[in-house]
């Protein structure tokens, strides 16, 4: 069976969604900065610190990750800062 959706790796980095994670002052302009991508197909790349282990035996009733999937965590500043470029629909 298939799923309804799948990443498309593929697909580029279009634009970055909010600010430069230097100019937030979450990163110290090294390898390691929480982002927000839109791709060339629409989808959304996220960057963030990989939680997964942390979260997988807690998550909340119906919240569930695949094998293949990872749970990402961002500071709040760098999706509020995004907030104005995501359409709301």
């Amino acid at each position: 069976m298939s799923r309804p959706w799948e990443a498309d790796p593929r697909a580029e980095l279009r634009r970055r969604i909010g600010k430069p994670p230097i100019e937030l002052g979450v990163t110290k302009a090294t390898p390691d900065c929480p982002d927000i991508w839109e791709l060339d197909n629409g989808d959304i790349a996220v960057i963030g610190r990989d939680a997964t282990d942390a979260y997988r035996d807690r998550l909340p009733a119906g919240v569930s990750m695949s094998a293949d999937e990872r749970l990402v965590v961002i500071p709040r500043i760098v999706l509020t800062a995004a907030k104005p470029e995501i359409p709301d629909a």
